[in-house]
């Protein structure tokens, strides 16, 4: 293994910290803004914060991106620690941070920022991606150029329970957040040319439509084995997991299926139990 190649993501990669600590993978916050207040996605605040203000005050938070000062200081962190640096952003469709932070890595040496043209754990396989080509021996440079080629492999989707909170964010209107409330509409999207869109309706009970989305996610998809993602955004019921985790293994070949939280930046837009199931194609 090669330590001194440090491999980082902005927080919305959405790893747990135990996959930050297996895979020695570090993480800049995204900011959390709400009315006068600033916070740090993550420990500093979760969705479970997020959705506890938002059903007292009925507000919810505004998520930006690291300033180039804030980059500047994370990547000579580790640069002082000695060793180049590869670090992938949310998509530049969705929000500054990439270029934010290749103005800062224009500040230093060694320091290779990456698009990753998605988001939440969509960005964090391919972070995990980086971090086994980094123990494989692969170069820093080689690593960046490597992942710049896996950025339309990845398959980053999610099922929404209720448009409520798109709806509260501008992104949707209220005609068409009540018609999907009254016709049980659960809008599916997928991350395409680095932009989010809806690109299907299903219609029921949501633990239902977990199920047939999933099925339809994987199949007839050639997938790499190593890693698909279980991502939600909280109320996902624990045993309800346990079975769409067995589902996914019951699908198609996999060595891991990782669990994992979305964190602010997905479900300020998103709301709870907004589920998705990403992986990397072959």
């Amino acid at each position: 293994m090669n330590e001194r190649i440090f491999i980082s993501a902005d927080s919305s990669c959405d790893l747990s910290g135990e996959l930050l600590r297996r895979f020695s993978i570090r993480t800049q916050p995204m900011t959390i803004t709400l009315g006068n207040e600033t916070f740090l996605d993550g420990d500093h605040f979760t969705p479970e914060d997020m959705y506890r203000r938002y059903r007292a005050e009925g507000i919810l938070p505004q998520t930006s991106a690291p300033s180039v000062q804030d980059y500047v200081e994370f990547f000579r962190g580790m640069r002082d620690a000695g060793g180049p640096v590869v670090h992938l952003t949310i998509s530049s469709e969705l929000s500054a941070s990439y270029n934010t932070a290749r103005l800062a890595a224009e500040e230093l040496e060694g320091v290779y920022v990456v698009d990753s043209r998605q988001l939440s754990t969509g960005v964090g396989l391919l972070a995990i991606e980086a971090a086994e080509c980094r123990d494989r021996g692969m170069d820093a440079a080689a690593i960046a150029e490597h992942l710049r080629g896996m950025t339309d492999k990845v398959e980053t989707s999610f099922v929404l329970d209720t448009l409520e909170f798109m709806r509260r964010g501008g992104r949707c209107s209220n005609f068409a957040a009540l018609g999907a409330n009254l016709l049980k509409l659960k809008p599916a999207l997928e991350m395409h040319g680095g932009k989010l869109n809806v690109y299907k309706k299903y219609r029921g009970n949501i633990d239902r439509v977990y199920r047939e989305y999933i099925a339809e996610r994987l199949a007839g998809k050639r997938i790499r084995p190593g890693h698909v993602f279980l991502t939600d955004s909280g109320g996902v019921d624990p045993a309800l997991l346990r079975e769409l985790e067995a589902l996914v293994r019951a699908l198609i070949p996999v060595r891991e299926v990782h669990h994992t939280y979305a964190g602010c930046t997905v479900s300020t837009h998103c709301g709870p139990k907004t589920l998705g199931v990403l992986f990397l194609d072959e």
